[in-house]
């Protein structure tokens, strides 16, 4: 069966599990068929997704050579001036190996100049490239508001909590009432990040038929994006960004003996427990896989799962009409865990500076290992500038 049957299976059973919860009013419980019915699709469209991910690889791996051989074809023929080509002409030979015009458009297609240091600052397009990768890591730079700024100077975010303004009714020939607007900044700090040096073995410099550049981009992206997305979301806000688990208020915490479970009212006690005006400026939840492991499989009062599959081309996956997002390192549940939060993402800014820079080593350290080694630095940093109460966490009982 190719992957494409697995998919419109796949598809298939999520259509039918929609369907069959359709058929029956919200306001009654579920019927013990119907429940057994739904328990069965939801057990088939995940070993279909197990699958379909297993056939996927499996295309990925086999399509690698050819995926290769074609790009090395398009570099081969792009234009010897084209950015790709100088960054990867640049991670092959260093500095040396650039000419006068390739050091010429660099400058051009970057924001600010070379580094002082003989680092290598690549071009937008390139470091465009790196930061939009950097999404697949955890999911914060997906529901987030991302930021760029051309320098890594302090920055403040203006801050406003009107939740408890009203107006008041006035008397003919009445004052109106001073009631004036209180304001604040929260700060949005840039740190340092490094990918930590990568050797690469001179043979895979030297093999023509290797793509060192998206070889070491994928190095740099890796590092760069677990060690980010664990600040945003985990950071303390010392020394590091402050992540949105730690900036989140709480909104509900689990009754005794819940350290690794949560049930049906802690959710809805959990939404609720966010103002209307973030819900629907567009909420959502974000945990741990595990913990939405254990979500596929809750019900709610009258026996349906508050769990909703995704249908590729129509509705998106839901857990109680909300959107998802899995952040691995969003805590799984376990005593006094944050595992699960709610509410507004986009309230958290990251911030990124314009800027990647790329050192290449040849000193002796690594070329009697007959390595070169790489080395990107990136800045970027990161906080929940909502002061409204925008995201709350249920946290798992202590004991």
């Amino acid at each position: 069966m190719s992957i494409q049957d697995l998919r419109e299976r796949r598809n298939e059973k999520a259509r039918e599990y929609r369907n069959t919860l359709d058929k029956h009013p919200k306001d009654k419980a579920l019927p013990e068929e119907a429940k057994a019915a739904l328990d069965d699709l939801l057990e088939a469209i995940t070993n279909l997704d197990d699958r379909i991910d297993f056939e996927q690889k499996a295309l990925d791996i086999a399509a690698e050579d050819v995926v290769k051989d074609a790009v090395e074809e398009v570099v081969k023929g792009a234009a010897s001036g084209s950015p790709n080509a100088i960054f990867s002409k640049w991670l092959k030979g260093g500095d040396n190996a650039l000419s006068a015009q390739d050091w010429e458009t660099i400058r051009a297609t970057m924001s600010t100049g070379t580094d002082s240091e003989g680092g290598y600052t690549v071009q937008t397009d390139v470091a465009s490239n790196v930061i939009d990768a950097l999404k697949a890591f955890g999911g914060m730079r997906e529901v987030a508001t991302v930021i760029t700024t051309e320098q890594g100077n302090p920055m403040n975010w203006p801050t406003s909590d009107g939740t408890s303004e009203e107006g008041e009714i006035v008397a003919e020939n009445a004052s109106a009432t001073d009631d004036d607007m209180s304001f604040g900044t929260k700060s949005i700090p840039v740190y340092k990040y490094s990918s930590k040096t990568v050797p690469i073995p001179i043979e895979l410099l030297q093999d023509s038929s290797v793509k060192i550049e998206a070889f070491v981009n994928g190095r740099i992206v890796t590092r760069l994006g677990r060690i980010t997305n664990k600040h945003f979301t985990v950071g303390t806000g010392s020394g590091q960004p402050l992540g949105i688990v730690a900036a989140a208020e709480e909104g509900k915490v689990g009754k005794s003996g819940q350290t690794v479970t949560f049930i049906y009212d802690d959710l809805v006690d959990l939404e609720h427990s966010v103002d209307p005006a973030y819900r629907e400026l567009g909420a959502r939840w974000m945990f741990n896989d595990s913990t939405l492991k254990a979500a596929k499989k809750l019900k709610d009062t009258q026996g349906r799962p508050i769990w909703m599959p995704d249908i590729i081309g129509g509705a998106p996956a839901t857990l109680l009409n909300y959107g998802y997002t899995v952040n691995q390192n969003v805590a799984p549940m376990a005593a006094n865990a944050k595992s699960i939060l709610f509410g507004h993402m986009a309230s958290y800014v990251i911030r990124d500076v314009m800027n990647i820079t790329f050192h290449r080593f040849t000193d002796s350290a690594y070329a009697k290992k007959g390595q070169v080694g790489f080395l990107a630095f990136m800045r970027s940093g990161g906080n929940f500038v909502d002061v409204g109460g925008g995201v709350k966490y249920y946290q798992n009982a202590a004991s």
